[in-house]
């Protein structure tokens, strides 16, 4: 085990959010956010039912823990994402100063924690989180790849 147990505890949960995002026809991505060892934020892809680009998972988790501890901060908190950040999650994650992030597959188009960009650890913010990658990751980038396989039968 590469990881302490409560990470795959919490990585699983954010693979069930994924899951209601595939279920919804959705990109496969699913948050979780974590204080004290309790999830106070969670979210799943919703872009194309909100019709709204910025309903990303970790965009959702963070509104909703930064509602449950009524604070823009959260410094004593854990993201654990299936997918790499994307930019525009990044930059959230930053201003929201998470403590650790933990991610399952990478992004290679739009990943901004090591894949694409590596903004997290850029050394340019006055915020740096720990990132780890890699847990959960076949199973992230199954679902990942699931969905897009269907989408592209459906469009033909």
């Amino acid at each position: 085990m590469l990881f302490k147990e409560y990470v795959y505890k919490f990585m699983y949960a954010a693979l069930q959010e994924a899951e209601q995002a595939y279920e919804q026809d959705e990109v496969p991505i699913g948050a979780v956010i974590v204080h004290n060892n309790k999830i106070i934020g969670k979210g799943y892809n919703q872009t194309e039912r909100l019709k709204d680009p910025t309903a990303h998972a970790e965009m959702i988790a963070i509104t909703a823990a930064a509602n449950n501890l009524q604070s823009k901060f959260l410094e004593e908190c854990d993201l654990y994402i299936t997918v790499e950040p994307c930019v525009m999650c990044a930059g959230a994650i930053l201003l929201s100063r998470i403590r650790n992030i933990y991610f399952g597959t990478l992004e290679p188009k739009f990943g901004a924690c090591g894949s694409l960009f590596n903004i997290i650890e850029s050394g340019k913010y006055n915020h740096s989180p720990n990132v780890y990658s890699g847990i959960y990751s076949e199973e992230a980038k199954s679902m990942l790849e699931n969905y897009f396989r269907k989408r592209r039968l459906n469009n033909n």
